[in-house]
C-alpha cells in the first residue's frame, strides 16, 4: 500500500515536471516569435487610423506581434474587440468596471454596465478619438493599477482606462488607434 502511494506520487511529480518543461518551451517560443514579429511588423503606419472596409482587426493585431490566443481578457474578431476595462468617471472621479465594445462597423467605442450590453453608459465615436497613449506621467487620479493605465483623448474629454493585464492593455491601445480619426480634422 505504501509502495503504491509512493509510486503514484512519483508519477504525479514526473507529469508535473514534464508539463512545466513543456510550458516553459511554449513560453520561450512565444516570446521569441513576438520579439521577431515586433521588429519586423511595426512600422509607424501601424499607428494611424485605418478606414478600409475589408480591414481585418484580428489579423492586424496578430501581425503586430500580440498573443491574442493567450489573452483571455478580451474577445477579438475581424470587426470588433470586446472586454472589461476599468474607467474613471467624467464628473465623479471614481473608477468603475465597464464592458467595452470597439465596433468597426458602427465606428464606435461604446461602454456598458456589463457584458450583456443592455445598459449603454457611453459612446465614443471614431471621429472624436484624437490620441491613444500609455499614462506614463501617472496623471490618472488614484488609478487602481497605474502600470496598466492608458488614455483615450477625444475632442472634449480625456478618458482614463485600466486594463486587466499588460498584454490586454497593449492590444486595446493598438485596436483603438485603428479608429482614431479625430486628429484628421486639422488636415486638408
Amino acid at each position: 500500500m505504501l509502495e503504491e502511494e509512493r509510486r503514484r506520487r512519483e508519477d504525479a511529480e514526473k507529469r508535473l515536471q514534464d508539463e512545466t518543461f513543456h510550458r516553459q518551451q511554449l513560453v520561450e517560443r512565444e516570446v521569441k516569435m513576438r520579439a521577431k514579429n515586433f521588429a519586423q511588423a511595426r512600422p509607424m503606419t501601424r499607428y494611424l487610423p485605418i478606414r478600409k472596409e475589408e480591414f481585418d482587426l484580428r489579423s492586424h493585431v496578430e501581425a503586430s506581434g500580440h498573443s491574442v490566443e493567450t489573452c483571455y481578457h478580451l474577445i477579438l474578431t475581424e470587426k470588433m474587440c470586446k472586454g472589461y476595462l476599468v474607467k474613471m468617471g467624467g464628473k465623479i472621479k471614481s473608477w468603475k468596471k465597464r464592458w467595452f465594445v470597439f465596433d468597426r462597423l458602427k465606428r464606435t467605442f461604446s461602454y456598458y454596465v456589463d457584458k450583456h450590453e443592455t445598459k449603454l453608459k457611453g459612446v465614443i465615436y471614431f471621429q472624436a478619438i484624437e490620441e491613444v497613449y500609455y499614462d506614463h506621467l501617472r496623471s490618472a487620479t488614484k488609478s487602481p493599477n497605474p502600470s496598466l493605465t492608458f488614455c483615450v483623448k477625444t475632442h472634449d474629454r480625456l478618458y482614463y482606462m485600466v486594463a486587466p493585464a499588460a498584454e490586454a492593455m497593449r492590444i486595446w491601445m493598438d485596436v483603438i488607434v485603428t479608429g482614431a480619426e479625430g486628429y484628421t480634422q486639422f488636415m486638408n
